[in-house]
C-alpha cells in the first residue's frame, strides 16, 4: 500500500526546497541588484563631492582675485589722492624755502610742514633718499647728465624733485641728475 502521508511529506519538502531555492535566487538577484546600485550610487557621490571641491577651488580664486582687485582699487586711489597731495605739499616747501631766503618769519609755516610731514608718515609715505646715492631706475629718474671724473658713474649729484614710496611702492620716482665720468666717451659708445 501507498503511504499517502510519506508522498505529501515529500511534495512538501521539494515544494519548500524549490521555494526555498527561488527565494535564494530570487534574494541572490536581489542582493547583486542592490549591490550594482549602491556602486552607481557610490559614484554619484564621488562626482557630487569632486564638483563641490572644484567649486569651493573655484570660489576660493576668486575671493583672492577680488581680494587683490579691490586691493589694487584701494592702492590706485590712495596713490592718487596722495600725489595730488604732494603737488600741494611741494608747492609749499618752495614757498617756505623762498621766504627763509628773504628773512621772513616762516615760524608758523614751517608748524604746519610738521604738520604734512606727520600726515605723510601716518600714511606710509617716505622720501627716497637720491643725493648721493647711486642711480637706480625704479627709485630715480634722470633727467640729465654732468661730467665729473672725480665721481663714479651714475652718482646723483643734483635731485630736481622729491621722490616718494608708499607702503613699498614707488608712487613718484626722484628726478635726478646723475654724473658720467666721460661724455664724450658715453655720445661715442651709446
Amino acid at each position: 500500500m501507498f503511504d499517502t502521508s510519506d508522498v505529501s511529506q515529500n511534495d512538501l519538502t521539494e515544494n519548500q526546497e524549490h521555494h526555498n531555492n527561488k527565494n535564494e535566487m530570487e534574494s541572490s538577484q536581489e542582493l547583486e541588484t542592490m549591490k550594482v546600485q549602491l556602486e552607481q550610487e557610490k559614484e554619484k557621490v564621488s562626482s557630487c563631492e569632486k564638483k563641490i571641491q572644484y567649486l569651493l577651488a573655484d570660489f576660493e580664486n576668486l575671493k583672492k582675485r577680488s581680494d587683490v582687485d579691490i586691493q589694487n582699487r584701494v592702492n590706485s586711489i590712495t596713490d592718487g589722492v596722495i600725489l595730488k597731495f604732494l603737488g600741494i605739499y611741494d608747492d609749499f616747501v618752495r614757498a617756505v624755502d623762498v621766504l627763509s631766503k628773504q628773512d621772513a618769519n616762516t615760524q608758523g609755516l614751517d608748524a604746519i610742514l610738521k604738520n604734512m610731514d606727520a600726515f605723510l608718515a601716518e600714511f606710509g609715505v617716505k622720501s627716497i633718499e637720491a643725493m648721493g646715492e647711486i642711480f637706480d631706475p625704479k627709485l630715480h629718474e634722470a633727467i640729465s647728465v654732468k661730467e665729473d671724473s672725480t665721481l663714479d658713474d651714475n652718482t646723483i649729484t643734483a635731485e630736481f624733485r622729491k621722490g616718494y614710496i608708499l607702503k613699498e611702492r614707488v608712487i613718484r620716482p626722484s628726478l635726478v641728475e646723475i654724473s658720467k665720468r666721460n661724455i664724450k666717451e658715453m655720445n661715442v659708445n651709446g
